[in-house]
């Protein structure tokens, strides 16, 4: 697949050697075409080494504009895209401008544009964008993203640019080119956030689970190629590209869809926090405070991860320990109590696991175990899903899919 990248003046730029590398990968050539404000935030040296191709910027190149480079490129792309989108770079196509190479490329090409946009969340909930964006959309581009979190300025909120593998994924889906991907043509299913349990209609039982770990996770699935189902507890983030988002609310729903969705799933990765225990009645009106004191009786909720891994014929089923204390011992014990094929181990409380952008887990299996240091949650869940994919492999008999081969630095 022949992409035409257009890097624009946003912070987000600094991300875009990552980007281009995540394309290679892939199987794509990577033309990059970049505005003059994007060479304040990464380098053409830099761009041109992980691309491998010489950088276009200048609408007035006489030696290229000698033969129509622009048409050429406009002819030459399957898809163009654009990442980071810049307000400006949005407005300056909704309004058919063309100032810059970039912009006259987007006129003159009949290709499938996409947009990954990267501004701070002000901007991206003004008025004037989210006009933009749906004059974008009507047109049939693509708009891919923005997430939601912590952001340069130090302010948290819709804005963020999507993560290179998940915006490498999404553009191949576009074109549907198939690209190359450690699951391709798997399924996996991956449950996240945390679930609900009703104490009346006002009140519930919950917990810290942010989601971001399963749906870093489930992102990371779709980069490998793989067909994700992510069954959702209720979170405040935005549904990755890519994936089939199933949401729900509470323990047994959550057990409901996951036996609905796995049925011909390879691998099966439990990252969501359910609930343990439910209250055994729910109100039918809100409880009222008359009493000084009030006992709830609770049940338990169903073993979601427990009941896969005794399915016959089950997937390659990995879970979660998440815990405060004794996490190695703990997670061991739960990897053999289970039959789990794999866990991830990771500490929480009030500075760690849950409600963060990063982690840290120690991987265990029967007879081996991987740690991986602190670090974004995006990273983890790539080096996860890339440990995952060669167990899975290897206990269906073969160290990879035919023809590809998981980096070197996966032990």
């Amino acid at each position: 697949m022949n992409v035409v990248l257009g890097i624009t003046g946003g912070i987000a730029a600094y991300k875009a050697p990552d980007l281009v590398r995540r394309l290679r990968e892939r199987g794509a050539e990577v033309q990059i075409v970049m505005t003059a404000s994007a060479g304040e935030f990464v380098t053409e040296t830099a761009l041109q080494a992980v691309s491998g191709r010489p950088i276009r910027s200048n609408l007035w190149d006489k030696e290229a504009e000698a033969a129509m480079s622009h048409i050429e490129l406009a002819r030459w792309a399957d898809v163009v895209l654009i990442a980071p989108a810049t307000a400006e770079v949005m407005a300056r196509i909704v309004s058919g401008g063309a100032p810059d190479l970039l912009s006259t490329i987007c006129l003159a090409t009949e290709a499938p544009i996409a947009l990954a946009p990267a501004m701070n969340h002000v901007m991206w909930s003004n008025p004037a964008t989210q006009a933009n964006r749906q004059v974008l959309e009507e047109r049939g581009i693509h708009i891919l993203g923005p997430g939601i979190g912590s952001q340069a300025c130090g302010e948290t909120g819709a804005g963020r640019m999507l993560e290179p593998d998940a915006i490498a994924a999404t553009v191949f889906s576009i074109t549907g080119a198939k690209g190359k991907g450690l699951l391709e043509g798997r399924k996996v299913v991956v449950t996240a956030g945390p679930t609900r349990e009703a104490i009346d209609p006002v009140r519930y039982i919950t917990n810290r689970s942010s989601g971001k770990m399963g749906y870093a996770i489930a992102s990371a699935a779709a980069a490998q190629g793989a067909d994700v189902v992510l069954i959702s507890g209720p979170v405040s983030i935005s549904a990755p590209p890519g994936v089939d988002i199933v949401n729900v609310e509470s323990a047994e729903d959550m057990y409901t869809a996951t036996h609905d969705a796995i049925t011909d799933a390879d691998i099966f990765i439990a990252a969501a926090a359910v609930a343990d225990y439910r209250p055994a009645n729910l109100a039918d009106q809100k409880i009222k405070k008359n009493d000084e004191a009030m006992n709830l009786h609770l049940v338990r909720c169903p073993d979601i991860l427990a009941s896969v891994a005794a399915l016959d014929g089950a997937p390659f089923t990995v879970g979660f320990a998440a815990e405060t204390e004794n996490v190695i011992d703990y997670a061991r014990g739960k990897l053999e109590k289970k039959k789990l094929d794999m866990i991830v181990a990771n500490r929480v409380g009030k500075d760690c696991g849950f409600d963060r952008d990063d982690n840290a887990a120690t991987v265990l299996w029967r007879g081996g175990e991987r740690s991986f240091p602190n670090s974004s949650k995006v990273d983890l869940a790539r080096h996860l899903i890339e440990l995952a994919a060669k167990h899975f492999y290897a206990a269906r008999g073969s160290e990879t899919q035919p023809g590809l081969t998981v980096r070197s630095n996966i032990d």
